[in-house]
């Protein structure tokens, strides 16, 4: 049995890091967002599960938390100048993993065994599923007075999540299914964890599907979450934009209502220090709550979070195996 964590992109990968820190390999799968995906010069893009991947493998940037540290845009330099787009950061080392991508699922290969061979080929102990092999995709409704739908890559990296959120679409969820291998995942899990990503945009997508959302909720398993808000704003990217429009309040609080009122119970919740007196509005919800920082820039903060999120599994009766 495995803490099963469903991520999106930098906060997931974080938290992920520092469990995979503290429990055994054997212990922990991710389940990642894949409605960030996208098509590119030709090629097959996994944003989310490639920031994880590269995170896992020490290979991520250490400040943006997106790409692979060191790598060159020379090839990216180059499209710009034949007049092709430059706004998505396509690093030279990091095309090598699309362009590996691509031609496995052209070849006809599941989403879920070329991230499997990605895995292994980076070494990485940590099992990471895509949350289907299904494609979903994520668009954002900017605009006033007409509004237009947009790709959520084209919102949040080439507007930098300007605009005011309109909407949200999940684009093939409805046609979408669990894999397999997500599917068992779940059912051997012996808690599921919330990351600190977007509630809406990355959470969201994966809760999405109704298979895997069903799962969770007819699950015996805690729930928990890492909250992505704290102090009333976002700890990554455009979260409280995503909320706001949703009519959630932009608050560990209103996160916690937001995850209760699709799963029908949150188990644990853990909050910022600076979010402390919001700790009574969440335990009305039969929440228990831990309290520590909650902000990751480094490895040690990594590991402090992950350890204060086991240590609140424990409280509510779910002792984690330790590595």
């Amino acid at each position: 049995m495995s803490i099963v964590v469903l991520a999106g992109g930098v906060g997931g990968s974080k938290l992920l890091w520092g469990l995979s820190r503290e429990l055994p390999a054997a212990a922990l799968t991710a389940i990642v967002n894949t409605g960030d995906d996208l098509e590119l010069h030709g090629l097959s893009i996994s944003p989310d599960l490639d920031i994880v991947t590269y995170t896992l493998a020490g290979l991520a940037h250490p400040v943006q938390g997106w790409g692979i540290a060191g790598d060159t845009f020379r090839c990216l330099e180059l499209l710009a100048r034949y007049g092709l787009p430059a706004w998505f950061k396509l690093g030279d080392q990091d095309l090598a993993t699309h362009i590996f991508r691509t031609q496995a699922l052209r070849s006809g290969m599941k989403l879920t065994a070329v991230t499997e061979a990605i895995r292994r080929a980076l070494d990485v102990e940590t099992r990471i599923l895509p949350m289907s092999d299904d494609p979903v995709r994520t668009h954002v409704l900017v605009g006033e007075g007409a509004v237009q739908a947009i790709h959520f890559q084209d919102y949040l990296v080439r507007r930098q999540a300007a605009e005011e959120v309109r909407g949200l679409e999940y684009r093939g969820s409805a046609r979408a299914n669990p894999s397999p291998e997500v599917l068992e995942a779940l059912a051997a899990a012996r808690a599921v964890i919330l990351a600190p990503s977007n509630p809406l945009a990355s959470i969201g997508p994966i809760l999405s599907i109704a298979a895997l959302r069903d799962r969770i909720i007819s699950g015996k398993v805690p729930v928990l979450a890492v909250s992505p808000i704290v102090g009333g704003r976002s700890l990554k990217g455009p979260s409280d934009k995503f909320l706001r429009w949703a009519g959630v309040e932009v608050s560990p609080a209103g996160v916690a209502r937001f995850y209760h009122s699709l799963l029908g119970r949150l188990d644990g919740m853990l909050i910022d220090g600076a979010d402390a007196d919001r700790r009574g509005a969440i335990e009305a919800l039969e929440t228990r709550v831990g309290v520590a920082a909650t902000i990751m820039p480094g490895p040690d903060e990594k590991r402090a979070v992950a350890r204060a999120t086991l240590a609140l599994l424990e409280e509510i009766g779910c002792p984690a195996p330790r590595s």
